[in-house]
């Protein structure tokens, strides 16, 4: 039985000192949940694509390969930001078949060859010279467009979304909305549905799954302690600002979505179209 909603953006492991969740828990728990697909979009890479797409295949679950990339605000090969926020915005891709797992996987290796610093980066020179194959997302927070609605510079925001229709046409660039019970989100969520409008563009409900259970915050803490080398108790850490980063079953992404239902119906739109065959 289907769940009604598939996860379009979900970090695991191999998201490194990023993401908690291990291949196998999210593969089982969507099975649990009763969803016929699952995306793997770890950070800046394609290393857990493989294990990911065999253990999936196994269970019965439609493999969905993806990557949330880093776009370099200055070009790939600028070096003058002095932090990993201002060097570059996040950028989700997915793969709608084998062309576009093999531009992704280009792209992720350009990221590291090139344009590396703080991480792996790409631009939109890239972007649009590996388009072919791929549906692009506006991604989370540090997206683009959302950082621009956020300081409520629409007119940037709209200016993004339509250089990514530019690259991607109107079919492949969708808009994601994400519900983790931030005021920023709040803030820029309506602003998101506006814009979808004005540009005729599809939303998504995504839930930047960063570890399988709400329980599993505590430790996934811990790891973005050692990954930004701070103590627990340093109050003024990098952290996340809620617990609700997890693996939501469709259920609760529908009382999220309440006011946007489309937005958790259209993802399994967009699973049927992404099948990569490896």
């Amino acid at each position: 039985m289907s769940a009604g909603f598939v996860h379009l953006h979900v970090h695991s492991e191999y998201s490194v000192l990023d993401g908690a969740s291990k291949v196998d828990e999210l593969i089982a728990r969507s099975k649990q949940y009763g969803m016929t697909a699952c995306a793997l979009t770890d950070h800046g890479s394609l290393f857990g694509a493989v294990d990911f797409y065999e253990a999936a295949r196994k269970a019965g679950i439609k493999p969905i390969i993806g990557a949330e990339l880093y776009v370099a605000k200055n070009g790939r090969f600028d070096r003058s930001a002095r932090s990993s926020g201002a060097a570059s915005n996040h950028f989700l891709l997915l793969c709608e078949n084998e062309t576009g797992y093999h531009n992704l996987c280009r792209l992720s290796s350009l990221g590291y060859l090139e344009g590396f610093h703080y991480r792996p980066r790409v631009d939109d020179e890239l972007l649009y010279q590996y388009r072919e194959g791929l549906i692009a997302t506006s991604a989370c927070l540090a997206g683009a467009i959302p950082q621009a609605l956020l300081h409520d510079d629409i007119e940037t925001a709209n200016k993004v979304a339509q250089k990514y229709i530019d690259i991607y046409g109107k079919d492949n660039f969708l808009i994601e909305l994400m519900e983790h019970g931030m005021p920023e989100q709040q803030k820029v969520n309506p602003l998101l549905v506006e814009l979808a409008d004005r540009h005729g563009l599809m939303v998504i409900a995504t839930n930047d799954c960063h570890y399988t259970d709400k329980t599993d915050a505590e430790a996934h803490d811990a790891l973005l302690c050692i990954q930004t080398n701070a103590m627990v108790d340093n109050e003024e850490r990098f952290r996340f600002s809620s617990s609700n980063f997890y693996f939501c079953s469709g259920d609760e992404m529908r009382e999220k979505f309440e006011r946007w239902p489309e937005a958790v119906a259209n993802t399994e739109k967009v699973a049927e179209r992404l099948d990569v065959k490896l």
